[in-house]
């Protein structure tokens, strides 16, 4: 897909990600190319699927969500109409901020924030009682060491 891609568009992937509220006319200039052509070209990554969305990144911390925990759970069964139930649970539940299934032991990887230790603890209880939930084993997140939401396009020939 990146094939489609040439050096300008990354260029432009790159600043959008490392400042999504730079103006149209500021991206031109750092990309060298005019503003209206850049906005076209944002516009295609737009629409190709390139550029998923723009949004704030807040601390979670300074809005009163202390503890954050990954819960490894392992289901009863991986059929896909038990995956898509526990899915559908996972979406529906706001403490979880990010949901991954792997290969092997663990089915799913939950990233969850909360308040404080008392509300997880009642996630858990949920958790435990969720679609096709044969268990779940928590580890409390004592310090982040790196947090890079972004692509790492450094490594894409500019």
């Amino acid at each position: 897909m990146s094939e489609r891609l040439d050096a300008i568009d990354l260029k432009i992937l790159k600043e959008l990600q490392d400042d999504g509220r730079i103006t149209n006319v500021e991206l031109a200039r750092r990309v060298g190319i005019s503003a209206p052509p850049c906005l076209r070209r944002v516009r295609a990554l737009e629409e190709a699927g390139f550029i998923k969305g723009y949004r704030a990144l807040l601390d979670e911390k300074m809005l009163g969500y202390e503890v954050t925990v990954f819960a490894m759970v392992h289901l009863t069964s991986q059929a896909e109409p038990d995956l898509k139930a526990f899915e559908d649970f996972v979406r529906t539940a706001q403490l979880v901020r990010e949901c991954w299934m792997l290969s092997g032991e663990i089915d799913f990887v939950l990233k969850c924030v909360a308040p404080d230790l008392k509300t997880f603890q009642a996630f858990v209880a949920e958790l435990t009682g969720a679609p096709n939930v044969r268990n779940v084993k928590t580890s409390l997140v004592l310090r982040n060491a790196k947090d890079a939401a972004m692509v790492p396009m450094e490594l894409k020939k500019l």
